[in-house]
């Protein structure tokens, strides 16, 4: 039997509240008591109530809003998956409601309940999430495309970026134009395309040099990061040649720390990334990175997402790996 959808009148009794109450703590007001709150959310989470939903079944409106959660709102990589979003939404007349869980997944939830009844699908980008995760916090019924997780499971699409195979390939071409030492930064721990691309990074040295104790250096993406691992390799240099960054922008970072010192890039030490955002083209020497189409991926996130939207009944496709293209500059190539 059919389980009946819960009211916002259910929500309110159950939390012992007012539904009044029940509804400004679900909408975000701030003239709500955090334990309040806390009592509304999880009534509402224990009854599966999804704002709006219901009504809008019946009457066949929608918002013409398609919701965005991602880690940051900030930095080339970011900014480039809004712009293929934006651009495929704007050629089919819908708006954008975005959120920023600051990379922190603990807060996903907070980002996805604050979409609850104003969006008609959501792209979500999170570190560490899996279907479990989506089943229990996502309002049944909405049509959601993760994007950077590989999401096993029925009911979830998703599209995410083979890391492991992209650092193999970095790998072979840096030793390939002979370098032998590598060192790589790395992203947050815990971060799924972090993880992948230091696993990768991990295998294909040992393989292809017999380094299995390779120099790791930690990293958050972010271009102080870099920098800081740059300064670090100058320090101790333990013969290292060359530094694959597990960002573009941690490349640049360290390519502005060796350079700062006057060791020239790439024949003092040879730097690379994995992304190729825009800037990735024009520091100098150009850097070589792993190329992930990023735009295009947040275009096929929102197709695929208003295919969902179309046909609710459909099952969701399956996982989407998106595998990364070489791109050589000359970050990496040897001069005479």
């Amino acid at each position: 039997m059919k389980r009946a959808t819960a009211t916002i009148r259910d929500v309110a009794r159950e939390a012992d509240v007012s539904v009044a109450s029940a509804s400004r703590a679900l909408n975000g007001h701030a003239n709500v008591t955090p334990a309040t709150r806390d009592r509304v959310i999880a009534a509402a989470n224990k009854l599966a109530y999804v704002p709006h939903l219901g009504a809008r079944s019946l009457t066949m409106a929608r918002t013409n809003t398609i919701g965005v959660v991602l880690p940051d709102l900030f930095g080339e990589f970011f900014s480039e998956v809004i712009r293929g979003i934006d651009r495929a939404a704007h050629a089919v007349g819908l708006q954008l409601l975005l959120s920023n869980m600051h990379g922190d997944a603990s807060e996903t939830t907070q980002a996805i309940r604050a979409m609850r009844g104003r969006v008609d699908g959501l792209l979500l980008m999170s570190p560490g999430i899996d279907a479990d995760f989506l089943t229990a916090h996502l309002p049944a019924g909405l049509p959601t495309v993760v994007l950077g997780s590989r999401i096993e499971g029925e009911g979830h699409s998703s599209i995410a970026i083979d890391n492991e195979g992209g650092a193999r390939a970095m790998v072979a071409h840096l030793v390939a134009c002979g370098y032998r030492r590598i060192a790589m930064i790395s992203g947050p721990e815990g971060n799924g395309d972090s993880d992948g691309r230091c696993a990768g990074f991990r295998a294909a040295v040992a393989d292809l040099l017999g380094d299995h104790d390779p120099v790791v250096l930690p990293g958050d993406f972010s271009e102080d990061a870099g920098y800081a691992a740059g300064a670090a390799i100058l320090a101790d240099r333990r013969g290292i040649d060359a530094v694959f960054a597990g960002n573009d922008m941690m490349a640049v970072g360290c390519m502005a720390a060796l350079s700062a010192a006057g060791i020239a890039v790439p024949n003092g030490i040879a730097v690379a990334g994995f992304d190729d955002v825009p800037i990735a083209r024009y520091v100098q020497p150009p850097l070589t990175t792993m190329q992930v189409h990023i735009a295009e991926m947040g275009t096929r996130a929102f197709e695929t997402l208003m295919a969902l939207i179309a046909s609710p009944d459909a099952p969701p496709p399956s996982p989407q790996t998106l595998e990364p293209e070489l791109v050589v500059r000359r970050s990496t190539r040897l001069s005479g």
